[in-house]
């Protein structure tokens, strides 16, 4: 491992590391109200001071951590069953199952994604618990973040599909579920495994946007994209720059994924 990459491993152990002691590193919970310092700056009972309803903002953002780096490996975990499924079947099988499976991603990958969540989540009920939003965020992008990646595994598996020791096991009467299984997956596991690490920072700002436009994590229960809807008040951002902590964490954690990434796998 390169020394920027150790360095990108260490800040994102020391996130994650907070992000498990949040509970116990809280100042005050989550969405506890002062009330009467509302908009505070930083101060000893408030390291990064109240939002406008004088809610702590260091345990929002500790929390919001915690949804956020959760919320975004799960669904990264969805696809990738997912995308190492149907790609692995499709090219294992070949014929008409590959081309409906890469006629399917085609069409998928040729509507923006973005909108199409914006879509699928405007079609779902707005007004629903936070831990429910939690859930259909997480539920939404795996469901539909699975196109890109079904493309590289699928071609992966069209290029085992004729090799010795698959035709020597479908020679032996190896069924094809057993193919699947014994075979072909865990000469592709390499390859799971950097789609699964490069969907993470996809997914870490796809919750952001939605979050943002209202449609993603909802309150009170905090995450960084909604941390940071309040933006848009240019006034009380540059009275209050701490208040971009949430972005400047964000950036730093994207940047992280990819630089711990090694180049080796991404371009199998």
């Amino acid at each position: 491992m390169k020394p920027l990459q150790k360095v990108a491993a260490s800040i994102l152990c020391a996130i994650f590391v907070l992000m498990v002691l949040a509970t116990f590193l809280l100042p005050a919970p989550y969405a506890r109200q002062f009330r009467d310092i509302p908009n505070a700056g930083p101060s000893t009972a408030h390291p990064l001071g109240t939002d406008a309803l004088g809610r702590d903002s260091l345990s929002r953002l500790l929390y919001g951590t915690r949804v956020s780096l959760l919320l975004a490996p799960a669904a990264a975990l969805l696809s990738t069953l997912i995308a190492a499924l149907l790609g692995s079947v499709a090219g294992l099988l070949g014929g008409w199952f590959e081309r409906i499976v890469l006629a399917a991603t085609d069409l998928s990958l040729a509507l923006p994604w973005l909108f199409l969540l914006l879509v699928v989540r405007a079609m779902l009920p707005l007004d629903v618990p936070p831990l429910v939003s939690v859930v259909i965020a997480f539920l939404m992008m795996g469901l539909l973040g699975w196109q890109a990646s079904v493309r590289v595994i699928c071609a992966a598996a069209r290029g085992v599909r004729d090799s010795d020791f698959l035709l020597l096991a479908r020679s032996s009467g190896c069924k094809p579920a057993r193919l699947l299984w014994r075979h072909v997956a865990p000469n592709l596991r390499p390859l799971f495994y950097a789609q699964f690490f490069i969907s993470i920072p996809l997914f870490i700002l796809t919750e952001a946007n939605l979050s943002i436009l209202g449609l993603g994590v909802m309150e009170p229960m905090p995450s960084w994209g909604n941390l940071m809807r309040g933006f848009e008040d240019f006034s009380t951002l540059s009275a209050n720059p701490w208040r971009l902590v949430p972005l400047v964490l964000l950036v730093i954690v994207v940047m992280c994924f990819q630089l711990v990434l090694p180049t080796q796998e991404v371009t199998q």
